[in-house]
């Protein structure tokens, strides 16, 4: 591992250096924020400026995938944390369909809506990556309570 990469001990995440991992340290979350950027970015100019519902919804779709990547790292309970990034892969994409909408409606910035929806890609795959690490913790966990379940169980 390099230096100051994050690594899982006894259950924690925590960086070599022996700080705790935030939801900011997180890569998906990190992209959704990106993302999130690009999209103001992308709305606050041109003629998609006048379109209010449009612009409202992206903005929400964007703000909803980083907002739910953070309140899921903070839960306690797995099914909780799967919940939240579940919504927050849904958020996302909301976004990358969105994006269809203003390169279908806004040709003279279609390329910033491409631009948009590849970021929105990207998001979708870390946070399909943080779900599938979440449940593989989520299986060890109840293969390890299952086990000692079975060794307190009177046979």
């Amino acid at each position: 591992m390099e230096e100051g990469r994050w690594k899982m001990e006894d259950g924690r995440w925590e960086m070599r250096t022996g700080g705790l991992m935030t939801f900011e340290d997180l890569e998906s979350w990190q992209q959704a924020r990106q993302l999130t950027r690009d999209i103001y970015a992308l709305t606050r100019e041109g003629t998609i400026l006048k379109d209010f519902g449009l612009c409202g919804q992206i903005q929400r779709a964007g703000v909803s995938t980083m907002s739910n990547v953070a309140e899921g790292f903070e839960r306690q309970h797995m099914q909780e944390k799967l919940q939240f990034y579940n919504v927050a892969r849904g958020s996302n994409a909301e976004v990358r369909s969105l994006s269809y909408v203003i390169e279908d409606n806004y040709p003279s910035i279609a390329a910033q809506a491409i631009h948009l929806r590849e970021n929105s890609v990207r998001t979708g795959r870390l946070v399909t990556g943080l779900i599938h690490s979440t449940e593989s913790r989520k299986s060890k966990f109840a293969g390890l309570l299952s086990s000692i379940f079975h060794l307190l169980s009177p046979a």
